[in-house]
């Protein structure tokens, strides 16, 4: 973990600062633009939003991760048992590959076993959360509220009546309104102009890649400009077609080294 990061409560003076690095870490990573800058306002405001255990990351003053919580319940048709919904969980995008998302996971995974909560269920990333220890809402007889299991629904018991955990589960009904698109809409005049990519027809799901813009070759290297960064990285060797300056890719990055090009992108809301 970085010497100097400090995982605090958020204070309102923190708000609008948090909102736009959750913006950042989310922009253009399911489909163009994003909401979860929308979501984490609407958590703020919900009845059911869970401060205590929810937590903002800071590194030399500046807000670089935030992690939020509100009630959530498993009902098994007959009883709802309240648990904790973790999401969104946002890293300054510029930052990434400095532990920020996991120190911020731990820190409110305890506090949520301390509080006495019985679990926490989310839906994200199934290749990043595993390693902190969440595990399959389907090992645990839950499913989403329509009956659905799939891999991105995921789920940390913390204490023994998890185990009586099983059925639906209900998100706060606040969560409806994320997608508000007027809401969202009177957000994005608050924030700065990005562009928006949309890199195919539906729901994109760029698991462990990003989307950057070549900005230069020389030789076999490439300078993906990624947010406030410039990205040296070669062509994947299943790659065939090579991108050009100025055209969007889909990249992993190599924190430590050379990332990887892995596929050229045209941007559907431009051609």
């Amino acid at each position: 973990m970085l010497k100097n990061l400090i995982i605090r409560q958020e204070k309102p003076e923190d708000y609008k600062s948090t909102e736009l690095m959750t913006m950042r870490s989310f922009w253009n990573k399911f489909w163009p633009g994003c909401s979860e800058h929308n979501m984490v306002r609407i958590i703020r405001k919900s009845k059911d939003y869970l401060p205590s255990i929810s937590r903002i990351a800071e590194l030399d003053g500046n807000v670089v991760g935030a992690v939020y919580y509100s009630k959530a319940w498993i009902d098994d048709g007959s009883v709802k048992r309240e648990v904790a919904m973790l999401g969104p969980l946002a890293v300054e995008p510029t930052m990434e590959g400095n532990g920020i998302g996991g120190a911020l996971i731990n820190e409110t995974v305890r506090l949520a076993k301390e509080a006495g909560i019985a679990g926490i269920i989310l839906a994200g990333e199934p290749g990043y959360y595993p390693k902190f220890g969440f595990r399959l809402m389907s090992d645990y007889g839950i499913t989403d509220s329509e009956g659905n299991s799939r891999d991105a629904y995921l789920c940390y018991p913390l204490n023994d009546g998890f185990n009586a955990c099983k059925g639906r589960f209900i998100e706060s009904e606040d969560f409806g309104k994320i997608e508000d698109e007027e809401l969202l809409e009177e957000i994005g005049k608050e924030f700065p102009a990005y562009r928006k990519v949309k890199a195919q027809e539906g729901f994109m799901q760029i698991f462990g890649q990003h989307l950057g813009v070549v900005e230069s070759v020389e030789g076999d290297v490439y300078q993906v400009r990624y947010w406030e960064l410039l990205i040296p990285a070669r062509l994947s060797d299943s790659l065939s077609e090579k991108p050009v300056p100025g055209g969007d890719v889909q990249f992993k990055w190599n924190h430590r080294g050379i990332s990887t090009i892995t596929k050229v992108i045209r941007n559907l809301l431009e051609s």
